[in-house]
């Protein structure tokens, strides 16, 4: 699974968009408008009058990019399922982030948590939190209610908020939590 985590609702402040990406998103009914907002045809959305598509970059603005090494990727920005599964063993694995296993300061960082990642105490959210189950189901509770969230679910959480969360059913079990921070989004941090 590949998954890309943006800012609010901007699909194009800050991220620029390979022509393929671009190519293959059209194929499921996706344009791009060159104010940065994602627009789904399959959903009747079309581009506004006076937004163009975004334009695909030329081969000289793609040359400008650099090219990273297979072993930089692999160590610096792809974190594997079941290695985050190890690592959530007892606590949240920590994804991305400044001390995370992928080192970025994105304006929010990511956590993987599996069965006992949390233990039984009560959460509390200083700042929004998302969560995005991966596999299997789990109960939400808050002070506004109780919740239960599966795969391709996703909850707000707000600051302030507190917040149970446990795994609903037996057998493997996995969230995403993404929680807001006041780092300014910008390019990849590489701790310079």
């Amino acid at each position: 699974m590949i998954m890309a985590i943006l800012g609010g609702d901007d699909a194009g402040g800050g991220v620029t968009w390979a022509p393929q990406v671009i190519e293959e998103a059209k194929v499921h009914g996706l344009i791009l408008g060159e104010n940065g907002v994602l627009y789904d045809s399959k959903k009747g959305q079309s581009l506004p009058a006076g937004i163009a598509p975004m334009p695909l970059l030329s081969k000289e603005e793609l040359k400008q990019f650099p090219k990273v090494p297979v072993g930089a990727v692999v160590r610096d920005y792809v974190a594997r399922y079941w290695d985050l599964m190890a690592l959530s063993a007892n606590d949240p694995a920590k994804v991305i982030g400044e001390n995370a296993l992928l080192k970025d300061k994105p304006g929010f960082e990511v956590d993987f948590l599996s069965r006992n990642s949390l233990g039984t105490a009560s959460q509390t959210c200083e700042k929004h939190h998302v969560l995005m189950p991966m596999r299997g189901h789990w109960k939400l509770s808050t002070t506004r209610g109780e919740a239960t969230l599966n795969p391709g679910d996703t909850a707000l959480l707000n600051p302030g908020e507190s917040y149970h969360l446990t795994p609903s059913m037996t057998g493997e079990s996995s969230l995403y939590r993404v929680i807001a921070n006041d780092d300014p989004a910008g390019l990849t941090w590489t701790g310079a």
